[in-house]
């Protein structure tokens, strides 16, 4: 299905890609433990639905070729964020990520709303919801109902579950976890988010209006 494979996949690159909020997760994992971390990996349950319905509200009040250009724009944006990704890669580690360990001594009774207002002020899901996913999910929800939430499911699925994953792996691997396959992981996903942006921009040059 067109709608899960996009969700599935835009979820897992956002939520393995470096950013603020993958930051908080290693660093509560490796100070605080699995179940610190995985509250801060949660956090885009708590923040995202405010800035959805946002975009969608903005979003079904633009015209047709508006929507077409944001279309084209989120294309780009995605194609950017593989670019970024890779470059990223290169040079990625994950001793970096834990050097910028936050040094709160309560941090295991704030990692929620830690994680929460790391999201908000992340102006990644602001710039992805209204380029990429608000036009999306409002194709997926012209499909019908069920679409949008396989869309969704698939997203969110993938993006905290990765995010989950990383917590336990750093939990149990502690300060011995290599960054090679890391790297990699994050090449692989910069690819597979161009490929993703073309795609995209194929759709919405062609004019077709249903991802199917």
């Amino acid at each position: 299905m067109p709608f899960l494979f996009l969700g599935a996949s835009l979820g897992l690159s956002a939520g393995l890609s470096p950013g603020p909020l993958m930051t908080l997760v290693i660093t509560t994992s490796l100070r605080d433990g699995f179940w610190q971390g995985l509250r801060v990996a949660i956090a885009p349950f708590l923040t995202d639905l405010p800035i959805i319905l946002f975009s969608l509200f903005i979003l079904k009040r633009l015209p047709a070729w508006s929507l077409t250009m944001l279309g084209v724009a989120g294309s780009l944006y995605v194609v950017y964020l593989g670019w970024e990704t890779i470059r990223a890669a290169r040079h990625a580690s994950l001793q970096q990520l834990r050097s910028g360990q936050p040094n709160s001594d309560n941090i295991s009774r704030q990692s929620l709303s830690r994680g929460a207002l790391v999201n908000l002020l992340n102006p990644h899901p602001y710039i992805f919801w209204a380029t990429v996913g608000g036009p999306t999910l409002l194709a997926a929800l012209d499909q019908g109902a069920a679409y949008a939430i396989v869309f969704l499911g698939g997203f969110y699925t993938l993006l905290v579950g990765s995010k989950i994953a990383i917590a336990a792996l750093i939990h149990s691997q502690s300060h011995q976890l290599s960054t090679t396959w890391y790297r990699r992981i994050l090449t692989t996903l910069g690819i597979l988010l161009i490929a993703l942006g073309i795609w995209l921009a194929y759709q919405v040059l062609s004019g077709a209006t249903q991802l199917t």
